[in-house]
């Protein structure tokens, strides 16, 4: 990481043993085709004297799997293990962790075996010898955590520990660097709570009972009890008989639409969620636990963490409020004005901290996390609380939550304002994911307009902070009707809205309806900052939907932020940037940098770091130079010809070809471990059959 841009494409881009990179191609001749005509096709106008014949190679499925050994065998290694019972897959994960290439962390910081206070008991390996014997050769470059106070976190398991300096140990030390530049991590007291399901919302409760939308299992407790006291319902048994006569076990799920679950009261407790099982008491004796961002880090230091949030013993005392007159009014909330700032939209899987970093240098003035599940932050999953995670860059920042009922949306509200510092929180109505919409989530509730009402009073109703939500035009192809509900929206308590120009239906298959997304901003009522998204891609398409539509307060930006994170810059400055390649491979360098800080130096943060830059490199190749264009700017809906760079790197960084991917993250992060696969995750022109919606 110590190499300079030139000296990586120079030295490192094209190996002698190495295929060329593969280009983008579209299969369309293009070589007799005009300028004009091209763009009248959405074909890239890639100047003549760049195109090149379209590779010839064999269809590519979506997973490429890159290794130098024998992918027969490996093949059939991996035919064997897939039909390997789950307890047998655990008991081997169990037993590899004991191996050497498994150090203990406390042993890795210190270097000393007698230093885990778990000794014997520590699920992890302490056998040193065997570690450095096995351990693959550092990095190239310095640790990203030589600038932090105290010690690298990881010690002898850091990927550049041969760049260590030699530091006293500091207690509490291994999240130093974490606690000054990033928030937002999740109370370990807190999560047990919530693993219990005996965690209080009493202000959302308080809220979604003055709206009538407190759900069934509170307003048949009373029946609950009166059936249990005439012999209905055996106390000692673990089944419960509701109204209809459904049985329900004490950890199953169970469908509000098809009966109505009968929780026994604890503690006044009432919650309607799935119950989550307790974590098992031997974790105590475990060396250390997995942290919010997947980094293992020492169980007291967590426990002692002292930039987390209120204990749970504080949260137990908070009272609903009861005078009505002492609440804040919608409009009296602290607002932010969206006017004229560039907003990062959420991005699901490429929108993780470490990319914001990288928009935040670029010049983004809004960021937002990327969509978090109500039922998986309300149950206390580390996975799910690290996508709430937040850089002390981030200087205007807001998460984004999805969820399907008001009860669960208004208590992750208030869990959020209580263990998180956000500047707002974004509901997201415009997910057009299967699994989210068949829910009752995403774009399924533009087809419940009730339902969204009551979702945005109860979560405005419940916290302080300014709520704000993000939707379609319309859940089936022409049949928009934002528009008739634009007006609405504001009175129901929202702060702004993002209006996606395109429907459910259509996914990203179809170019954006601005003028439906213009007809919406004026429909709006003053108090109700309305944003554009959709197709964003230069800073003629900024100026030109800003200069349209004066209602629109600003326009947030997605893919052409994840095709080419410069846009930020690019509109600031009123110019089209023809970036070079190692100008682009610079900005790639900085994310890597930025990802070893967050997910860890050590071999799994390494592959995690690279994991998401593949990711992200799936989208960065469909980037065409302003100098190779014959007509600017570059559109999104443009499909690239056959064609060469004007240096290598440039060239493979054009490339579609997973395996060309990998080979730029290997300039960053080394060569990948063998057997290494990779599948990009996004199939972003997805277009659904009409009976799907």
């Amino acid at each position: 990481m110590a190499e300079s841009a030139t000296e990586l494409s120079e030295s490192r881009v094209l190996p002698a043993d190495s295929p060329p990179p593969q280009p983008n191609s579209t299969g369309v001749p293009v070589h007799n085709l005009t300028p004009e005509e091209l763009v009248a096709k959405a074909i890239a106008p890639v100047k003549k004297q760049f195109l090149r014949p379209p590779p010839t190679r064999a269809n590519q499925n979506d997973t490429v799997k890159y290794t130098n050994e024998r992918s027969s065998q490996q093949h059939s290694s991996t035919l064997v293990k897939e039909k390997k019972s789950k307890r047998q897959l655990k008991r081997e994960r169990q037993q590899e962790k004991k191996s050497a290439s498994h150090l203990c962390p406390e042993v890795a910081k210190s270097g000393d075996v007698s230093s885990c206070p778990y000794k014997d008991k520590c699920r992890f390996s302490h056998d040193l010898d065997g570690f450095k014997a096995q351990k693959p050769d550092d990095l190239e470059g310095e640790c990203p955590f030589l600038s932090s106070e105290g010690p690298c976190p990881y010690g002898l398991a850091c990927r550049f520990s041969g760049t260590h300096r030699d530091v006293v140990d500091v207690a509490g030390s291994t999240n130093t660097l974490r606690k000054s530049s990033e928030v937002n991590g999740l109370n370990k007291d807190v999560q047990k709570l919530l693993w219990k399901n005996k965690m209080k919302f009493p202000k959302a409760d308080a809220k979604l009972k003055s709206l009538g939308l407190l759900g069934p299992a509170k307003s048949k407790m009373k029946v609950m009890e009166d059936k249990e006291q005439e012999g209905v319902v055996d106390s000692n048994n673990s089944h419960a008989t509701n109204g209809n006569g459904c049985m329900k076990g004490t950890g199953d799920s169970v469908d509000e639409s098809e009966c109505s679950p009968c929780v026994p009261e604890e503690n006044n407790i009432v919650n309607d969620r799935p119950l989550k099982k307790a974590k098992s008491e031997n974790v105590e004796n475990c060396c250390s636990v997995e942290g919010d961002n997947g980094v293992s880090v020492l169980e007291e230091d967590t426990r002692n963490n002292t930039a987390d949030t209120q204990p749970a013993a504080k949260i137990d005392d908070i009272l609903p409020e009861t005078d009505g007159s002492l609440k804040t009014h919608s409009r009296e909330k602290k607002l932010i004005d969206f006017r004229e700032k560039l907003y990062l939209a959420p991005l699901t899987t490429v929108g993780n901290l470490p990319f914001r970093r990288v928009c935040k240098v670029l010049g983004a003035d809004v960021t937002c996390g990327e969509m978090a599940m109500c039922t998986n932050l309300l149950q206390g999953q580390a996975s799910e609380w690290a996508l709430l995670r937040r850089h002390s860059s981030e200087d205007l920042f807001g998460v984004q939550i999805c969820g399907a009922y008001p009860d669960t949306l208004a208590r992750t509200v208030e869990l959020i304002d209580q263990q998180c510092t956000v500047d707002f929180i974004d509901i997201n109505m415009g997910c057009p994911i299967d699994i989210v919409v068949n829910k009752g989530a995403g774009s399924c509730l533009l087809t419940k307009p009730m339902r969204m009402k009551g979702i945005i009073e109860a979560t405005s109703g419940t916290v302080d902070k300014p709520i704000t939500i993000k939707v379609r035009t319309g859940y089936f192809e022409g049949k928009n009707r934002i528009d008739s509900l634009i007006a609405d929206i504001g009175t129901w308590g929202a702060s702004a809205v993002t209006v996606h120009g395109r429907t459910r239906q259509q996914r990203y298959s179809k170019l954006a309806d601005w003028d439906y997304i213009y007809q919406c901003a004026r429909k709006a009522s003053d108090d109700l900052q309305v944003l554009g998204n959709g197709d964003i891609y230069s800073y003629l398409d900024w100026n030109k939907h800003k200069s349209d539509c004066p209602e629109l307060a600003s326009c947030m930006i997605a893919r052409g932020a994840l095709i080419k994170p410069w846009i930020f810059t690019e509109i600031k400055e009123q110019r089209h940037w023809d970036i070079t390649s190692g100008e682009r491979l610079n900005i790639m360098k900085d994310f890597a940098r930025f990802g070893l800080e967050h997910w860890g130096s050590d071999k799994k943060g390494v592959e995690t770091t690279r994991h998401f830059l593949l990711e992200w490199l799936s989208y960065t190749c469909r980037y065409i130079p302003v100098g190779l264009l014959d007509v600017i700017p570059q559109r999104l809906n443009w499909r690239p010809p056959a064609y060469s760079g004007r240096d290598d790197l440039e060239t493979l960084m054009a490339s579609d070809s997973a395996a060309d991917w990998i080979r730029i993250s290997e300039m960053l992060l080394g060569k990948v471990p063998d057997g290494f696969t990779f599948a990009p995750k996004h199939k972003s022109n997805a277009y659904d059959r009409a009976e799907n919606g």
